[in-house]
Formats: structure tokens, C-alpha cells, sequence
């Protein structure tokens, strides 16, 4: 009898992990948010403590890993950024299971700072989608076998591609927030016309959503007046319809994720914005980018521009350029690139409390377990408690140079370097997977 009760108890407690155990699927996690609901995340590490393995990864690329059950997924490009791949790696072990090339593109101009595969991969379980620095777009079977292309879009940016699909009801939603490309005939003065979408607002930006079986697109969504960006999408859902909050350069908008039909727009000053909104009580909340920093909170709803009825707070104190928002409950996290964190109410915007952690930041913040994480361009891993007085527990140092955002999935942080994909914590081949 103690025998099996022994054995029912380890049962039940093997079943509480796995329910705690969660897929991290897209850029942010499983909402776009960057909050794990897991429990039990590794707090310290080092290159000599708590790696679980380091995987080299060829090429070159900022996307950030992502998680499926025993599958880790990441882009890159090679060949000076002329061959795109997306390779999966065994979450246990770190072995790269395949490593697909899925198209060659020429590669033009971007910033330092970005790559040619930026953008995050997304996927359902049926397949890993990925978008590359001109574009184009593909599918692939969990195996690695290309299932579709579209190399519909010619995109072009002063800045590079840096926005992240995301997937919506049988709907693979990719924002293309570019500029008008350089001329080619060398003088000067036609060298103003590069200025167009970077500096000078134009209406040429625009939102596709392709079919997630077929590739075909269902729907293009043109922007209106609007600037460079680099902001990855999220849909807000509830019970009646669920509504598409994609923010870009000057603007904060809102469309239909079903028909593409814009809903409203917010007028939010700034050029080359990257933090993805995050959520709170019914707000979206945004920071604007570079020229004129400003968290700003917006109440959804309306028709047309709302600018004037619908903002709900804004706060310039503590605004990132770079990294994502991020919210847990009623407060408010950000940090900014030069490493100062800063919670808010975010109900109101109020400044509740600041720590300056030291370091440049480009990736995205993430939480777990009441900590969160954020990880400085030097690779190192500076946890704190959520709360104001964001005491800093933990600094984890890796090598390499970072602006992958990290990812929370089965007990174990990823994180992704130039000298690599780690995997933080305990030993993932010791535990048991979300499908099991």
C-alpha cells in the first residue's frame, strides 16, 4: 500500500509539471506578452553553472528561438546574408535535427544593429513559418520540408526587416513597415528621396495576412500616413470580435485580423518604433520610438482617428527605444536601452519606482514566476523581483553578443547569442515534455 501511494504521488506530481510546462511559439511567448506561467525557472547561471547545452548556430540572425514541445526553432543567413535557413535543434539534447535552406535573397541595406533574419519564427505545431529580410515568407512541415513560399512582397526599409509574424485563425499576419528605396541614378539631390517612409511619412506601408495551408494571401492592409517600424503585431481577443493592434511609425492602429479593414488609428509621433504594445485592464499600452519617446496608453474602440478621445495616459520617463513593454498584473515594466528599469501603474502611468542595472539593451524582456528577465547586449541576464523595488536578484553571464529576446518553455530559458543557442536550467532530457 505505501508502495503505491508512493507511486500515485510521484504520478501526480510528474502530472502538475507537465500542466505547468507551456509551448513558447512566437516572438513574446504564447501571447506576445513575454510572461511564462511556469513555475520553477531557473534563477542563476553561468558558463560554468546551470547550462543545460550550447549549440553554435551558422550564419548570422537576431530572430529569437522558439519552442514546440521537443523542438527548438531558429532562423539565420549565411553567405553574408544571401541564404536563408530555418534549423530546428532537440530541446533535450541541443543536436541540430535539420537545418533547411529555404531561399537565397540579396541582401540590402539595414542598420548595424539588425540582420537579414531578424524576424522571430512562428509556429501552430503543424508547421514553423519564417520571414526573412526581403520578405518572402515561408512554411515548413515540423520534418523541415518547405511546404510554401511567397516571395509576393519586395520589400525594402533604410532601416532592414525587423517585425515578427504572427499566426490568427488560420491567418499568418505579417506587418512591412519600409521606406522608399535609394535611387539609382547618384545625384544628390535625388538622394532626398530616400527620406520618404524614414523621415517623411508616406502611405505605402502595409499589413499581409496569407493563408496558412496555401500561402496565398487573403487580405492587404494599406496604413495610411505613417513611418518605418519594426513592431511585431498582437490581437487582442474577447468574446465579440477580436481586434488586430499593430502600431508602426507615427501611428497606433487598430484593424479587423479577419478582413484587414483598419478600425481606427492613434497619432503617435516617432520613426523606427520596435517594442511590440503589451496589455492591462482593457489598455494597449506602446512606446513610440525614436524622435519623441513616449509610453502612451490607448482605450481601443472608435472609428477613424481617435486621437483625441482615446488616449488614456502618457509617461516620457523611463521609455525604451528597443525592448517590448511588459505587464504583470496592474504594474507597468520597461527598460530602456541604456539600462534603467522602470515600473508604472499601469492604469495610470505613474512612475512607481526605477533601478539603473547598467548595460545597452536591444532584446525584449520576459517573465516567469514572479522575476523578470532581461538580458543586455554583452549577453548577461539581469533578474529582478516584480515589483517597485525591482531588487536585483541574480546577474547571469554568457558569451557572446545578444539581441535575440530569450524564451521560457518546459522549465528552461533560451537564449540566443552570436556564439550560440543556450539552454538554461536543469537538464531538459531528465524531464518529462509538454506532449508527454
Amino acid at each position: 500500500m505505501i508502495r503505491r501511494s508512493m507511486w500515485l504521488l510521484v504520478v501526480l506530481l510528474s502530472g502538475v509539471s507537465t500542466l505547468q510546462a507551456e509551448n513558447w511559439s512566437r516572438f513574446r511567448g504564447p501571447n506576445g506578452q513575454g510572461v511564462s506561467d511556469e513555475t520553477g525557472v531557473p534563477l542563476e547561471w553561468s558558463l560554468d553553472k546551470n547550462v543545460a547545452w550550447h549549440t553554435p548556430i551558422p550564419g548570422e540572425g537576431w530572430s529569437s528561438p522558439i519552442v514546440w514541445e521537443d523542438q527548438v526553432f531558429v532562423t539565420t543567413a549565411t553567405n553574408n546574408g544571401t541564404i536563408c535557413r530555418v534549423l530546428c535543434l532537440n530541446r533535450k539534447t541541443g543536436d541540430i535535427e535539420w537545418n533547411q535552406q529555404v531561399f537565397e535573397q540579396v541582401p540590402l541595406r539595414k542598420e548595424n544593429k539588425n540582420s537579414y533574419a531578424t524576424p522571430t519564427p512562428v509556429t501552430d505545431g503543424e508547421r514553423v513559418y519564417a520571414v526573412f529580410g526581403d520578405g518572402s515568407v515561408v512554411a515548413l512541415s515540423m520534418d523541415g520540408e518547405v511546404q510554401w513560399t511567397n516571395r509576393d512582397v519586395r520589400f525594402y526599409s533604410r532601416h532592414g526587416l525587423g517585425a515578427s509574424p504572427i499566426l490568427h485563425d488560420g491567418l499568418l499576419i505579417m506587418p512591412y513597415d519600409g521606406s522608399l528605396p535609394p535611387p539609382e541614378s547618384g545625384k544628390f539631390e535625388d538622394f532626398q528621396q530616400e527620406r520618404i517612409g524614414w523621415q517623411i511619412p508616406w502611405e505605402k506601408s502595409f499589413l499581409v495576412a496569407l493563408d496558412t495551408s496555401s500561402g496565398e494571401e487573403v487580405w492587404r492592409a494599406d496604413r495610411g500616413m505613417s513611418r518605418i517600424a519594426h513592431v511585431t503585431p498582437v490581437v487582442v481577443e474577447n468574446d465579440s470580435n477580436d481586434l488586430l493592434v499593430s502600431p508602426a511609425g507615427d501611428v497606433i492602429q487598430g484593424f479587423d485580423p479577419l478582413s484587414g479593414e483598419r478600425l481606427w488609428t492613434v497619432k503617435s509621433q516617432g520613426e523606427g518604433v520596435v517594442p511590440s504594445p503589451a496589455l492591462s485592464n482593457g489598455l494597449i499600452i506602446t512606446a513610440s520610438g525614436f524622435e519623441a519617446p513616449t509610453i502612451r496608453a490607448v482605450q481601443p474602440g472608435g472609428e477613424g482617428d481617435v486621437t483625441e478621445t482615446h488616449i488614456a495616459w502618457e509617461q516620457r520617463r523611463g521609455c525604451p527605444n528597443q525592448p517590448s513593454l511588459l505587464t504583470i498584473g496592474s504594474r507597468l515594466y520597461a527598460i530602456s536601452d541604456t539600462g534603467v528599469i522602470s515600473c508604472f501603474d499601469a492604469n495610470t502611468g505613474e512612475l512607481l519606482g526605477q533601478q539603473r542595472v547598467g548595460g545597452n539593451y536591444s532584446s525584449s524582456p520576459v517573465a516567469a514566476d514572479g522575476r523578470i528577465y532581461f538580458t543586455s547586449e554583452s549577453a548577461e541576464t539581469v533578474v529582478v523581483n516584480a515589483d517597485p523595488e525591482l531588487e536585483i536578484l541574480t546577474r547571469n553571464q554568457l558569451s557572446g553578443h545578444a539581441q535575440a529576446s530569450p524564451a521560457i518553455s518546459q522549465g528552461n530559458v533560451f537564449i540566443r547569442t552570436t556564439d550560440g543557442l543556450f539552454c538554461v536550467g536543469a537538464d531538459p532530457s531528465q524531464k518529462n515534455s509538454v506532449k508527454e
